[in-house]
């Protein structure tokens, strides 16, 4: 897969297989911890099921990873999109699913120096070449520059937060 533009100081972007899923685990647990809003043992405990949910969707054809790695083959970024369902709309938005951006992550040593944006533009390229008329995301704050540099906006979604269950003892 060819780069966006010139290709920043990363040899490619490519395609994830399974055999990359301990690479994308590995980077969604990071993304998960710079955020800092769950505990290292709730993220712990997602990574399994993560990996199972990532590897039906891959053969499902329902999720598509991508890694940006060095010249020397080391991954220093990846990131994913997820056709998400759609319920019916009408004009050209009429479609079963829709990509949606996520578990984008860059490694520390290679922030700020363009892997995000490069890697972003190449997922808008994919979904673009796929006719599909939109794309969106849940940006964190870390992201939401490199989001708005490529072209996102804003939408109308609202959201409450509701309060943990409590679980009652029979």
């Amino acid at each position: 897969m060819r780069g966006a533009g010139p290709a920043p100081a990363w040899g490619r972007v490519r395609r994830a297989t399974e055999r990359d899923l301990p690479l994308l685990v590995r980077h969604r647990h990071r993304m998960f911890s710079d955020i800092g809003r769950r505990t290292e043992r709730e993220i712990t405990a997602h990574d399994r099921v993560y990996r199972a949910w990532a590897r039906r969707g891959m053969r499902g054809r329902r999720f598509f990873a991508f890694v940006v790695e060095a010249p020397q083959g080391r991954a220093v970024g990846s990131g994913a999109i997820w056709l998400q369902p759609q319920q019916p709309r009408p004009g050209r938005l009429a479609r079963p699913t829709m990509p949606y951006i996520m578990s984008m992550y860059t490694e520390p040593d290679a922030r700020s120096r363009g892997v995000a944006s490069w890697l972003v533009a190449e997922m808008v390229r994919w979904a673009s070449e796929r006719g599909y008329p939109r794309i969106f995301l849940h940006a964190s704050a870390m992201g939401r520059p490199i989001y708005q540099r490529a072209g996102f906006e804003n939408g109308n979604e609202m959201r409450l937060e509701l309060p943990d269950r409590v679980r009652r003892r029979r």
